[in-house]
C-alpha cells in the first residue's frame, strides 16, 4: 500500500462510516479553477463508487475549459440547492476559507464535516480538516488519500485529479512542484489519466475573444517598485468590448508575472460597481503574496494569492503599490544582508 499521506489517510478512512447514509455535497469556490473543479469531480466519483449519493455545487458554472471533466457529472448552482441545503452534510474542498463558495452557501452549511485544501491562509473551518500547505494542490492530497486507502480511481477520476495537480502547478514549473507531484501524476496516468487531452482541452482551445482580452490587458502594463512589479488592469466594459467573461481572466495575470526581473504580477479587474478584484503571482514564496492579499481580505499562497475588495476600491492600487514596495524592499534587503557572526 502507498503511503503518501498517511495520517491523513488514517484519519479519512476512520471518517468514512460516518458518512454512510448521508446526503453529501462536495462544494468548491467561486470561479472555480482545475484544482477545484478536479477535487469535486475526483471526490465525488470516489465517494459514489462506495455507493454514496453525492452532489456537486459552485457558486459559479464550470469554465468552458473545464467541462470534459465532468461529463456524466451532477453540479448544482448556489440557487439549485438552497431550498434543500439542510438536508446535506458539506464537503469543501480547495477553499481557504469558509465563505470562499460565497455568503449564501456559507449560510447554508454552516457545519461543514470536511474540508481539503492547501492554502497556507486556512485555519481549518470543518469538524475534520486535511489541511497540508507544502502539497501543491488540492488534487495532489486527494489524490494521495484515494491511492493510500486503495478507493476506486477510474480513468475519469484520474484526469480530474492531474488537471487540478497539473493547473496549480503552472504544468510542473512553479515552486510547489514536488517528487511526490511527480509520483502521484505516474500513478494517476497508471490509471487512466490523460497528458495531451488535459493539454489540449486546458490551453490549446482558447476562443478568439480571450485573445483579444488578453491584448487590451498587455496595453494597460505599468511597472512599479523599480520594475520589481508589473501591474496590468482590465477595466470596466472590457468584458463586453472582446466578448468575453470573468471566466477569460484565468491565466492573464502570468503574464505580467514572467517578464524578465519582474518579481510580482499583478492583475486588476475593475467592476461596475466600484469594486475590484485581484490576483497577485510571484516566482518566489519569499514574497509571501498571501500575507499581502491578507492586508485586504484576501487570502491563498505565497506565490499565488488573490483578493475581492468592495470598500475603499477607490485608493487600492496606490495601497498595493505601498505594501509590494515594503515586501518587495524587505525581501530583497534580507538577501544582500551580510551574514550575522
Amino acid at each position: 500500500m502507498s503511503s503518501f499521506y498517511p495520517e491523513f489517510s488514517t484519519r479519512f478512512a476512520a471518517l468514512l462510516p460516518q458518512l454512510a447514509g448521508r446526503r453529501l455535497v462536495v462544494v468548491g469556490h467561486a470561479r472555480p479553477d482545475g484544482d477545484c473543479i478536479g477535487a469535486q469531480v475526483a471526490l465525488a466519483r470516489a465517494l459514489i463508487a462506495r455507493g454514496l449519493d453525492v452532489t456537486c455545487v459552485n457558486p459559479d458554472p464550470v469554465p468552458r475549459r473545464l467541462q470534459f471533466l465532468v461529463r456524466g457529472m451532477k453540479f448544482l448552482r448556489t440557487d439549485d440547492i438552497l431550498p434543500t441545503a439542510a438536508e446535506y452534510t458539506a464537503i469543501f474542498v480547495d477553499c481557504a476559507d469558509h465563505a470562499r463558495a460565497g455568503d449564501r452557501l456559507k449560510r447554508a452549511l454552516p457545519e461543514p464535516i470536511v474540508a481539503i485544501d492547501h492554502h497556507l491562509s486556512n485555519n481549518g473551518f470543518a469538524a475534520h480538516n486535511f489541511i497540508d500547505t507544502g502539497s501543491s494542490a488540492t488534487c495532489e492530497i486527494l489524490a494521495g488519500i484515494l491511492l493510500d486507502l486503495g478507493l476506486v480511481i477510474d480513468a475519469q477520476t484520474a484526469q480530474a485529479l492531474y488537471v487540478g495537480i497539473l493547473t496549480d502547478t503552472g504544468q510542473f514549473r512553479f515552486n510547489s512542484t514536488s517528487q511526490k507531484t511527480f509520483l502521484l501524476a505516474a500513478e494517476l496516468m497508471a490509471r487512466g489519466a490523460r497528458p495531451a487531452e488535459a493539454g489540449y482541452e486546458l490551453y490549446e482551445r482558447e476562443s478568439l475573444g480571450k485573445l483579444r482580452l488578453l491584448e487590451r490587458f498587455l496595453a494597460t502594463f505599468q511597472m512599479e517598485c523599480d520594475g520589481r512589479v508589473c501591474i496590468g488592469r482590465l477595466p470596466v466594459g472590457v468584458f463586453e468590448a472582446t466578448g468575453t467573461n470573468s471566466e477569460d481572466t484565468e491565466g492573464l495575470v502570468d503574464y505580467a508575472r514572467c517578464i524578465d526581473g519582474v518579481a510580482v504580477g499583478v492583475l486588476i479587474e475593475e467592476r461596475t460597481d466600484g469594486s475590484v478584484k485581484a490576483s497577485l503571482r510571484a516566482n518566489d514564496p519569499a514574497y509571501r503574496l498571501d500575507l499581502i492579499a491578507a492586508q485586504f481580505n484576501g487570502g491563498g499562497h505565497a506565490c499565488a494569492a488573490g483578493l475581492n475588495l468592495k470598500q475603499g476600491a477607490a485608493d487600492f492600487r496606490a495601497r498595493l503599490v505601498a505594501a509590494l514596495t515594503r515586501q518587495v524592499a524587505a525581501v530583497e534587503a534580507q538577501r544582500v544582508a551580510p551574514p550575522t557572526t
